[in-house]
């Protein structure tokens, strides 16, 4: 009796078949609110630890792909800048011209196929770290070899050196890590517990899905126009103290 009394009281509050799409989108936001907030969390994190993670490795491909050989350089140094730059060359080709989402499965499944445990939260940030890794390092390679030779002998000689140019490229991370929050949805392919995951098992329930996906696009809306808003502040910032 119980059950049933508990079942006309959750029937009473779902909006019925003729529900608007504002009432079904409100009544699915209220009921699974905690899991929103919890996929919201998981896309924030894998996005941001994949962000700097992914920077870090594109910024030593990035070197390594502009470090000059010299003549006199001895032979153990020319044989393994040789070497990385043919494991960095296929590393960013590889992941510049293949699908985040095919990258994805074959990590994870790859992995695990060969008994390698990995959760899937830590295969999406291995993902979205390799993924960054490969664009940054080409970024980084451009900017190094736009710069003409005078002007790169010059900042070196008044004490510049690379690491001392990371701070130019925080802008970019800054646009990087937006785009990734929104990358991220392809993670649920894996199971990572993401906004886009969340929004398919609450469309599930009722069969709405198209409301439960109003409900994640107002989400990530509102994270992405935060974020591109605080960040132009941070950019600003940065060009005042350039100047």
């Amino acid at each position: 009796m119980m059950y049933i009394n508990t079942m006309v009281a959750l029937s009473a509050n779902t909006p019925g078949a003729d529900g608007s799409l504002v009432e079904w989108a409100l009544f699915i936001f209220n009921k699974y609110s905690t899991l929103f907030l919890k996929a919201t969390w998981v896309t924030l994190y894998v996005a941001l630890i994949g962000t700097l993670l992914g920077f870090i490795l594109g910024f030593a491909v990035g070197i390594i792909n502009t470090v000059k050989i010299h003549k006199e350089d001895n032979i153990i140094k020319k044989i393994l800048l040789r070497v990385l730059r043919v494991i960095v060359v296929i590393y960013v080709e590889i992941f510049r011209d293949t699908p985040m989402i095919v990258q994805a499965m074959v990590i994870y499944f790859g992995l695990r196929q060969n008994d390698i445990m990995i959760t899937s939260a830590i295969a999406g940030i291995l993902v979205t770290t390799l993924n960054t890794g490969a664009y940054m390092g080409e970024t980084v390679r451009a900017g190094i070899k736009s710069v003409d030779p005078g002007q790169e002998e010059g900042a070196l000689a008044m004490g510049m050196s690379h690491f001392k140019a990371l701070k130019n490229v925080i802008p970019e991370m800054c646009n990087t890590f937006v785009n990734n929050l929104k990358m991220t949805s392809v993670l649920n392919v894996i199971g990572v517990s993401e906004l886009f995951l969340m929004a398919k098992t609450a469309g599930g329930a009722y069969y709405k899905y198209f409301e439960s996906y109003i409900v994640i696009s107002i989400i990530y809306f509102i994270m992405c126009f935060v974020f591109n808003r605080l960040f132009a502040v941070v950019e600003k910032k940065l060009q005042g103290r350039s100047d």
